[in-house]
């Protein structure tokens, strides 16, 4: 097997992980007090999932747990990212916590130490309780305070479980691909309310980061962002401005205000029209208080990261701005293997936001897997992804940047969301008729990375 060749580069103590989200896996939708979620109703309106899928099974986790982890401990993997289910937990989205999705968590966070597991806790990844949602969900500021309210009461039952803490994933997905591009869940297509959304769950990761500081000091706490790579088709100035605007569609609305304590002039002038008001006024969208609240001081930066984009001035694309993919895009969803676009993207992190330590809470490509004759699923593809991206990782660590941890996505092969079971990203291959678990070929080479890595210590 071939291996990074700059492993030496990562740090003693750098976590080396895998990657779930409830929905994705856990099925069980309507078992021990789980209400439903955003997910639960989006899935189950004709025409929104790829073939009528839904996650009401899923990988069946829910009742699998012990197993899974046990597969986890059996291939070695320190570290793992989970996430919690708003609706297990407070199905109502407000009052307290229902003891058997409480009771639950502490079963897997348990489970994962008895193992030597370090678990990575997400507080909220996209499974919005359906009543919050009923009351105008994140584009309302009470949908930011219930989360606050929210993840206090989880630091309280579940804060002696793990010391790192993710308050939000993908800020830019809960926003803009929910509510302005009607992709995912609960598929509005209203710049407005895509911009008060993408605020609004800021204020919440900003609510939520005050409770761990007053409950759990010791926490270790961020915030996670998808970060695409941008770059214009050419010289052209029509170009360079549409590669300028998609980075601050994508990127900088919500690393400015995370990490700087501000929106920009360029921000608000892209989002101006849509709402997002410039400094901080009464009754506008962006309140006294609000900037210096999202930006009060995290101990780590999180970074998702998938493709590399190339922007094009087009007047008859959406905002104008026609995107394509770096190739090769060997990924079926179309997306880049360029490993170099993460290293860019961590060393920018680094120079132009913070330097604070990094964790790559995901990372990952979906292929066409299958179990062969031999019941093997062979994917090499996925071994050079992986190979070249942590090199990737390592390279930017040796440039000066605090990286602490590379979480693959995902551990299983899962409900990919709008994409149904269509799309398989999983280190472990899922027969889901069956719900047979196959570690494919790329699970060994991680294993076999991770155990090398360790074995210096």
């Amino acid at each position: 097997m071939e291996f990074p060749a700059n492993l030496d580069a990562f740090p003693a103590g750098f976590l080396f992980g895998t990657a779930t989200a409830a929905y994705q896996i856990e099925g069980g939708v309507a078992e021990g007090g789980r209400g439903p979620s955003i997910w639960d109703t989006f899935s189950h309106t004709p025409g929104r999932i790829h073939r009528g899928d839904t996650g009401d099974i899923a990988c069946d986790h829910y009742h699998r747990w012990e197993d899974d982890l046990g597969l986890m401990a059996d291939l070695g993997y320190p570290a793992y990212r989970l996430s919690l289910s708003w609706a297990r937990l407070q199905p109502s989205g407000t009052g307290g916590l229902n003891p058997d999705g409480v009771a639950f968590y502490r079963r897997v966070l348990e489970g994962c130490h008895r193992r030597g597991i370090t678990p990575l806790v997400t507080l909220y990844h996209w499974d919005l309780p359906q009543p919050l949602q009923d009351a105008g969900g994140w584009p309302e500021r009470a949908t930011a305070e219930r989360f606050g309210e929210y993840g206090g009461r989880v630091i309280e039952a579940l804060g002696d479980l793990t010391t790192y803490w993710i308050t939000i994933n993908e800020p830019w997905c809960v926003s803009f691909l929910s509510h302005a591009r009607g992709v995912q869940a609960p598929g509005f297509t209203d710049d407005r309310l895509a911009i008060r959304a993408a605020h609004h769950t800021l204020v919440a990761h900003g609510l939520a980061l005050g409770e761990f500081r007053s409950r759990l000091p010791a926490a270790q706490v961020g915030i996670t962002n998808i970060l695409g790579a941008v770059n214009p088709a050419s010289d052209a100035p029509a170009d360079v401005e549409a590669a300028r605007v998609l980075d601050i569609r994508m990127n900088r609305v919500f690393l400015e205000p995370c990490y700087l304590g501000e929106y920009s002039d360029d921000v608000t002038e892209v989002f101006g029209r849509d709402g997002l008001n410039a400094g901080e006024t009464q009754g506008a969208l962006v309140q006294p208080g609000d900037l210096e609240l999202i930006a009060a001081p995290t101990d780590f930066v999180g970074v998702n990261h998938y493709t590399n984009m190339i922007a094009t001035a087009d007047p008859t694309a959406r905002r104008g701005v026609q995107i394509r993919h770096v190739e090769p895009t060997p990924s079926t969803f179309g997306w880049s293997d360029t490993p170099d676009a993460l290293h860019g993207i961590l060393v920018r992190v680094d120079r132009e936001f913070s330097q604070l330590p990094v964790f790559v809470t995901e990372n990952g490509i979906s292929l066409n897997d299958y179990v062969d004759p031999d019941g093997r699923v062979n994917d090499v593809e996925r071994i050079d992804y992986y190979r070249g991206y942590i090199e990737a990782v390592g390279k930017a660590i040796s440039d000066g940047v605090d990286v602490r941890g590379y979480m693959a996505w995902s551990f299983l092969d899962n409900f990919e969301w709008a994409e149904g079971y269509d799309k398989r990203f999983g280190l472990v291959y899922v027969d889901y008729p069956t719900q047979r678990r196959i570690p494919k070929a790329s699970a060994r080479w991680y294993a076999e990375m991770i155990a090398r890595f360790r074995s210096r210590a």
